[in-house]
């Protein structure tokens, strides 16, 4: 285990020193493009002025093939365009791959400089972390990057949810986690092929009432909860972000915004967009609701320090609920700075 007095300092002599705390940005939604698609490079301009978050994709869904031609597709879109406030991120093949050593070291020697965070997936342990740690401060010493490039974990097998606390303490690097549903799925061996979401098989039977026949109800359970939730208590103790992550299911708006609405009163960030459809569903779920601001508001300016207790609109408020005031206003002036309707509903 790394010494507390040694977790800040750079990995390799002429690295960038680590963030003690994460930048502050809007990240409701990680918008994923296939780089190697011409088309879908063409459109990222446009896409960069509509989303928080833009991921050139080199893993799951990218063809064998077409391995290289992303991650060359990937370093132009980079080169070619001026992100703003909208971050820029990749994800690379898995560590055990052919092709995750060559992700590594030509984005960064190439764009390193833009780069925000490399999404890692199938993560299992903080030795994951511990490896793209020390190779990235190799890099960045050698490639002069000035700012430290962050990492963000999917946690899609069992072993990486056993060991998600040791994952998020792993790194100062570290921004995040996502949920992987898909490959964790497989991974527990539970029988489901969906990616995302519910299942329509998976709930609880009300009790018998009386006798009759009546049918019993039967209600849909959520089968990620318990991911999610071990998934964001180890994020926030550790000043990271949880983020939920595909939903499969284009077709299915409703129950789309149904997961992401759960996933953010559970105390996610965001959420992975992989349509077009799916990034107005992520502006709308994350961020937060008018009223809500608005209330929030008035308990921050009837407690100015945070102490005490007052009624509002017929409701205690005390300095827990100010905390919970604090979360949605903060969270609302990020939305503000990038949407100036949301701005002007929120009264800033």
């Amino acid at each position: 285990m790394k010494l507390p007095s040694q977790f800040y300092k750079p990995l390799a002599i002429g690295a960038p020193d680590p963030y003690r705390e994460m930048p502050v940005r809007l990240e409701r939604m990680i918008h994923f493009f296939p780089p190697q698609n011409e088309k879908m490079r063409a459109k990222v301009p446009d896409l960069i002025k509509q989303v928080d978050v833009i991921l050139g994709n080199l893993e799951d869904a990218i063809p064998a093939d077409a391995k290289e031609a992303a991650r060359a597709g990937f370093i132009e879109v980079a080169k070619a365009n001026d992100f703003g406030k909208t971050g820029l991120w990749t994800r690379i093949n898995a560590l055990n791959s052919p092709w995750v050593l060559d992700d590594i070291t030509e984005i960064v020697s190439a764009v390193g400089d833009k780069l925000d965070v490399i999404m890692l997936p199938k993560v299992e342990g903080a030795w994951d972390i511990h490896f793209l740690d020390q190779l990235l401060a190799n890099l960045e010493a050698k490639h002069g990057i000035k700012k430290p490039i962050l990492i963000h974990a999917i946690l899609e097998t069992a072993q990486g949810v056993k060991n998600v606390n040791e994952i998020a303490a792993a790194s100062p690097r570290m921004h995040g986690m996502s949920l992987g549903p898909a490959d964790l799925a497989a991974s527990r061996g539970m029988k489901t092929t969906r990616v995302g979401g519910g299942h329509p098989s998976y709930g609880v039977l009300a009790d018998t009432e009386g006798e009759g026949g009546t049918p019993r109800p039967f209600f849909q359970q959520d089968l990620w909860h318990y991911t999610v939730a071990r998934m964001v208590d180890a994020c926030v103790s550790n000043g990271l972000r949880a983020f939920y992550g595909p939903f499969g299911d284009f077709g299915d708006p409703a129950a789309c915004e149904a997961q992401f609405r759960n996933a953010f009163l559970m105390g996610c960030s965001g959420a992975w967009s992989l349509h077009p459809s799916q990034i107005d569903i992520a502006k709308r779920v994350f961020s937060p609701d008018v009223n809500e601001v608005l209330f929030a508001k008035k308990i921050l300016e009837a407690m100015p320090d945070g102490t005490g207790a007052v009624m509002i609109d017929g409701k205690m408020q005390d300095d827990a609920t100010w905390k919970q005031a604090t979360v949605m206003v903060d969270l609302a002036k990020l939305v503000a700075g990038k949407d100036p309707d949301l701005a002007k509903a929120y009264g800033f």
